[in-house]
């Protein structure tokens, strides 16, 4: 485990846990940011890409475990994002739908910046939001950051304008 809260528990994902991942990453409606779901492909890889930053970083994109139930219901974590030559440190998150507006991400959220402030020593923590994505906004702006820059991010081949909310220590 790598962080607790009172609802919550975040650890990193394991090998074998593809069908977990699927459950949003998987579906369309948690990933209409991304301009559609993962295919199978595509989750084995984001989750290759998780356990090789666990491994070099020593963060990643950690699974959300409820403790009520012992049911992943989404990831939050730490990852480098790199826009315009610039590494920003991401918090990002996914959520399944059926957990949505219960406040877990919010909850999810706040944990991880507390740990890059007091266990990493991070000066400053962004989220990178695409600008149709009101919730991941709203999310954003409720973990104390602000709207910073804008920017485009290409994706399937589609541009994309996104917001770099900021925050720091």
């Amino acid at each position: 485990m790598i962080l607790e809260t009172d609802r919550l528990r975040l650890r990193q994902w394991r090998v074998g846990e593809e069908a977990i991942l699927k459950t949003f990453l998987g579906d369309e409606q948690v990933m209409y940011a991304y301009e559609g779901a993962f295919n199978e492909e595509q989750i084995l890889n984001w989750l290759e890409w998780n356990l090789t930053l666990y491994r070099d970083k020593g963060y990643g994109l950690w699974a959300i475990e409820r403790k009520s139930d012992g049911v992943i219901i989404g990831e939050c974590g730490l990852t480098d994002q790199v826009i315009d030559g610039k590494t920003y440190l991401e918090i990002g998150y996914h959520l399944i739908a059926d957990a949505w507006h219960q406040g877990y991400m919010m909850e999810a959220a706040q944990a991880v910046k507390n740990y890059a402030f007091t266990v990493l020593d991070e000066k400053e923590v962004v989220s990178i939001v695409r600008d149709t994505n009101i919730p991941s906004m709203n999310v954003a702006i409720r973990n104390g950051m602000i709207v910073s820059k804008r920017v485009i991010k290409q994706y399937r081949g589609i541009s994309m304008p996104h917001y770099i909310f900021k925050v720091s220590q």
